[in-house]
């Protein structure tokens, strides 16, 4: 059995990118359709109900597209909405929190780990909950660091102002001893260099990104679904809106040439 359907890939903004790549790189047959829903950017600072209504829109939408399964590769969406999407959907549904908590639990040595992430998926304590599902006996230390993102989206991922930045935001998760940080952003994967300079031989990384990529892989085999060997993929990447500083940013993330840009309306009227 094979599929050469593509794989459905969302996220609030750009940041869905570095899964994306990830994805790219470990399933190279596969074809993909990231959305990006910068109409709606930021998705943190937003209610759930309503990050969980722009997700069911985009699902649908995918849907419509035809994918064989989505990743929610966004960890404000995967708190706000996973769950009922799973339940609402007849389509294979990925997020991102899950792979990475369970990649922390298996990683840890002492029993305690890190996650660093937006405010929203601080507040909504899915890291948590996940990280005590797999192991009730890991203990986790959170921290909004929402400072990297801006960090990350300029540009300064390895420079001396994202190192002082996370000299700040991981002292107390080193100091506490965790042995395992998890990046609970999809920006924060372009951290690992700088992270491991400031803070070298104390933590296993944990990026949401490859973890997911891993899982998306696992379950296409499982189900029979991978698009065989010698496909040529097609790519396709869309946006609910086009900011200012789109492809820069884009190619800073997906760090490579960005597939062409098309802009949907999925809320015209709205």
């Amino acid at each position: 059995m094979s599929d050469e359907r593509p794989i459905g890939v969302f996220d609030s903004g750009v940041g869905g990118l570095t899964v994306l790549r990830e994805i790219h790189d470990r399933l190279p047959n596969e074809s993909t359709i990231y959305l990006g829903d910068l109409k709606h950017f930021p998705y943190g600072p937003r209610y759930q109900e309503e990050v969980k209504g722009f997700a069911f829109d985009i699902i649908e939408y995918l849907q419509r597209r035809d994918v064989k399964l989505v990743v929610i590769a966004c960890n404000t969406a995967t708190a706000a909405a996973l769950n009922q999407a799973r339940e609402k959907f007849d389509i294979p549904i990925i997020g991102v929190i899950g792979p990475g908590a369970q990649a922390a639990v298996e990683a840890t040595r002492k029993n305690l780990v890190g996650v660093i992430s937006t405010e929203g998926t601080r507040l909504s304590q899915e890291y948590l909950h996940a990280i005590k599902d797999a192991d009730p006996m890991v203990g986790v230390y959170q921290k909004a660091s929402p400072e990297l993102v801006e960090i990350v989206e300029a540009g300064d991922a390895d420079t001396a102002r994202a190192e002082a930045a996370l000299r700040r935001d991981l002292a107390e998760i080193a100091q506490l001893g965790a042995d395992v940080l998890v990046l609970g952003c999809t920006h924060y994967p372009l951290l690992r260099a700088a992270i491991q300079r400031v803070y070298p031989d104390t933590f296993t990384l944990v990026d949401s990104a490859e973890t997911t990529a891993a899982k998306v892989s696992r379950q296409l085999k499982h189900a029979g679904m991978e698009a065989p060997e010698g496909t040529s993929p097609h790519h396709e990447l869309i946006v609910t809106a086009v900011p200012r500083r789109f492809n820069e940013v884009a190619a800073i993330l997906f760090g490579r040439e960005v597939p062409e840009v098309t802009e949907v309306d999925l809320w015209p009227g709205r």
